[in-house]
């Protein structure tokens, strides 16, 4: 099972970037995936999570309206849309997977996870 994250990059405030996550040895369409970014002197912070089983799409406070995840079943790829970046959202952003339905917002229920992705956010 592997996890490969990408699209990481600077962009200016207001700015979008996308990540992308491409799983190979499991399916996606049976696996609940989440993003998940850790900022420096932070903890790592649960952002968002989709279910497989329905559908369902969570997102934490600080990314709600702004963050979309969504998945690609052909190409077992998960998404992670940024718009509308902010100062507070720089991080090394996560993808991880577990072998469930039903997502989950903490860390800890993953067990899957992709190397990180970097993201800055300059003036």
């Amino acid at each position: 099972v592997q996890l490969v994250a990408s699209g990481g990059g600077s962009v200016q405030p207001g700015e979008s970037l996308t990540l992308a996550c491409r799983a190979s040895g499991l399916s996606l369409d049976h696996y609940a995936m989440g993003w998940f970014r850790r900022a420096p002197a932070k903890e790592r912070e649960g952002i968002s999570c989709l279910s497989p089983r329905d559908g369902t799409t969570y997102y934490s406070d600080s990314v709600k309206g702004r963050f979309t995840i969504s998945r690609d079943i052909t190409t077992n790829t998960m998404y992670l849309q940024m718009n509308s970046q902010k100062p507070e959202d720089p991080a090394v952003y996560y993808c991880a997977t577990r072998p469930v339905k039903s997502c989950h917002m903490h860390a800890t229920y993953y067990d899957q996870w992709g190397l990180g992705t970097q993201v800055t956010v300059s003036s």
